[in-house]
């Protein structure tokens, strides 16, 4: 057993507002320097919706991740080996069309127009060429249109739909939409770094950031086709490529992420979990099937002395394996389990869950009204506006049983807190829903707890980073105490 401990994130979407906060304050924080306008580490998409860049979730377009050849996994677009011959041709890597050009505004035009009978204004210009363009796309271009031909109905989650269901989504009554936080997952099995030729991506060994180092990169972009998330983007002003850092200079000194920190809806909650290193090759073989399960296999339950034990003995530190126990993100991945890992049939392993989001009760049209369908407080959850087929698609690899149990859970808690604080549900019925939900009342108290009334040191467990220790091992700490952080002492050159 070969015990790593790994900084890994909740994301709450049922509680996600779409205010857009998290990619402002990233924006402002990581990426407002020239060659990173069109970076967004993180964004919020409308689902259904096609997301940033436009159809990233389309693997039969972009290629991304790993697939499964005979006995073992291999990556679907490139790899170092294939990346050599195919230097000058990389199909599968998204456009700028796909993303955005990036723009301005001609603000001083509004100071330098001559006279006239009309009020000036500020005309877009091109960051790449410095030129007036027209906009026709943005990061959130697709913002709120649940229901929108261009956007929601090419939405790849929906080919698993029938023709059927299809029309039903969008008739007026059932249309719906949620909200979709991203940011780079830092997956296990990242396939970023293992299709960079030069080896400029890797995964920290403290605490399983992925990085970029600035000054190996070779510009190859491999790592931009293999991501299946497209969450690592090319500089075309440094000629270098670029991801979320996860703020690891904040999360050294015990602060949340910027877009942690900044979340209004407080739906984010960051955590560190130990697993088992030697069994990810194992898991990533697994059918698609067993993926979720497998995945959750890997986390280990860091109170067990064997566990410990083996932490310990890898240089795991006692005070990270303490906050692990105390991880919100372990009760709600493995003590929950209503927490999920988006698209686990790419096969990267990503250490960001979702808890997937309630919806609606589907509504009938009669006459000039609208009519919920149930009659209960709550409806099923096979009566709800999103079909299980969609959400299953995004977080269940295909399987709607892991999503069932998840909103059931979640469904459950809410009927036991309404007999507690209005009382127009009988105990017994609560306590029968919590039943059927595999759920008992410490449990729908816990869940209670930490999605509505949780302080910010319960939704972020930080662990010590012991940055001392690990640059105590080669060099004098006092000597080097100004060499974290993000950043160089002079800057990259293009083609370094």
């Amino acid at each position: 057993m070969n015990v790593r401990s790994q900084i890994s994130m909740v994301f709450h979407l049922d509680k996600c507002i779409g205010c857009h906060t998290c990619s402002v304050a990233c924006k402002n924080v990581w990426t407002d320097r020239k060659g990173t306008d069109y970076m967004w580490w993180n964004n919020v998409e409308t689902k259904p919706g096609t997301g940033f860049p436009t159809r990233w979730e389309d693997q039969e377009k972009y290629k991304g991740g790993w697939e499964k050849k005979h006995d073992y996994i291999q990556l679907r677009c490139t790899d170092k080996k294939r990346i050599v011959p195919n230097i000058f041709h990389n199909p599968h890597m998204p456009s700028m069309d796909d993303y955005y050009e990036p723009w301005t505004y001609d603000y001083q035009h509004l100071f330098t127009a001559p006279e006239g009978p009309d009020q000036p204004t500020a005309m877009p210009i091109s960051k790449v060429t410095g030129e007036h363009i027209d906009i026709e796309a943005g990061p959130n271009w697709d913002d709120d249109l649940g229901g929108s031909p261009i956007y929601a109905e090419n939405d790849p989650n929906l080919d698993g739909l029938s023709d059927e269901q299809r029309q039903q989504m969008f008739a007026i009554e059932r249309l719906v939409m949620f909200y979709f936080p991203r940011i780079c997952n830092h997956c296990l099995n990242p396939a970023c770094v293992a299709s960079c030729p030069s080896g400029a991506l890797y995964k920290r060994g403290e605490d399983g950031i992925v990085l970029v180092d600035q000054k190996k990169c070779r510009a190859w972009r491999s790592c931009v086709s293999a991501c299946p998330y497209k969450k690592t983007y090319f500089n075309w002003f440094t000629g270098k490529s670029e991801k979320c850092i996860l703020c690891f200079p904040r999360i050294e000194t015990g602060q949340a992420p910027a877009c942690f920190h900044s979340c209004v809806g407080r739906i984010r909650y960051l955590g560190v979990l130990l697993y088992d290193a030697d069994r990810i090759e194992e898991v990533a073989n697994l059918p698609d099937e067993e993926l979720i399960e497998g995945h959750r296999s890997l986390v280990l339950d860091p109170r067990q002395p064997d566990v410990i034990a083996a932490a310990q003995r890898n240089g795991i530190h006692d005070s990270v394996i303490e906050s692990a126990q105390d991880s919100p993100v372990y009760k709600f991945v493995k003590d929950w389990r209503i927490a999920l890992p988006p698209h686990i049939e790419y096969r990267t392993m990503p250490m960001l869950y979702y808890v997937p989001p309630m919806s609606p009760v589907m509504s009938v049209r009669t006459e000039k009204t609208l009519d919920n369908i149930s009659d209960n407080l709550f409806h099923d959850i096979e009566q709800a506006r999103v079909p299980m087929k969609f959400l299953a698609s995004l977080f269940g690899g295909g399987h709607e049983a892991k999503v069932v149990y998840a909103l059931k859970k979640q469904m459950a808690v809410r009927w036991y807190r309404r007999a507690l604080t209005v009382g127009d549900v009988t105990q017994d019925v609560a306590d029968q829903m919590l039943r059927e939900a595999d759920c008992t009342l410490e449990e729908a108290e816990a869940i209670y707890r930490l999605t509505s009334l949780c302080t910010f040191e319960e939704r972020f467990v930080i662990p010590p980073a012991h940055r001392e220790e690990a640059i105590e091992m080669m060099e004098d700490p006092h000597e080097n105490r100004e060499s974290v952080g993000f950043g160089f002492l002079s800057g990259p050159r293009r083609g370094l």
